[in-house]
């Protein structure tokens, strides 16, 4: 995967060049550059400051069509997709996910859910259980990247009563909300996180 970005200094500055260049690089210089996807996976933050500027019908159909690519236990691909614009429901959205307001401040929320009967069906309790959440969550980072290499920000928003966002979205029986992504232009610079080093988190042979 490629990564288009035009705008100078876009997401780069916030974490500093990911590796060394001699001279003005492409994208000082205000030309069109490319990233690899180790790179975009650098580069993607969870972004909770958006601008008023709109997500267009064709960007968030690229971040559907990304998830859709995710792969799926047996291939089954449990995943559903609502895409909400509606204030009210967006709003209601916000409510649900104990009182997160940027939620309803993005311009576009994409809700990832799981059809728990079409893993069943499959793969019986553990398809329900476990394998439908796997697959949704590889969905939901696809849907991720391809926002960052749209320029956009999201996040991966968890905490939420699901009660309540099924209500809001009229969900039928079966379809289990797994994740809650508000969609925009980032409105500032992103930090970047800690993370810990491979040396503390990998193992060889048993643990």
């Amino acid at each position: 995967m490629w990564i288009l970005l035009s705008e100078r200094d876009t997401l780069w500055s916030s974490i500093g060049k990911v590796k060394e260049r001699s001279g003005p690089t492409a994208l000082e210089r205000g030309v069109v550059t490319r990233l690899n996807l180790f790179e975009a996976i650098k580069l993607r933050r969870s972004v909770r400051d958006f601008t008023r500027e709109e997500v267009s019908e064709e960007e968030a159909g690229r971040l559907l069509e990304a998830a859709r690519w995710a792969p799926s236990a047996g291939n089954i691909q449990p995943w559903e997709f609502v895409v909400v614009r509606e204030c009210e429901r967006k709003r209601r959205l916000a409510e649900a996910a104990l009182d997160q307001s940027f939620i309803e401040e993005a311009p576009v929320v994409i809700v990832v859910c799981a059809d728990e009967n079409r893993s069943g069906l499959g793969y019986g309790s553990r398809g329900v259980d476990l394998y439908c959440i796997q697959d949704t969550a590889a969905a939901v980072e696809n849907m991720l990247l391809a926002a960052c290499a749209l320029g956009l920000g999201a996040c991966w928003v968890g905490a939420f009563h699901e009660g309540e966002v099924k209500e809001a979205l009229n969900l039928p029986r079966g379809i289990r909300p797994l994740a809650i992504i508000p969609v925009g232009r980032p409105a500032g610079r992103t930090h970047t996180p800690y993370k810990r080093s491979v040396n503390e988190i990998v193992h060889y042979e048993a643990f």
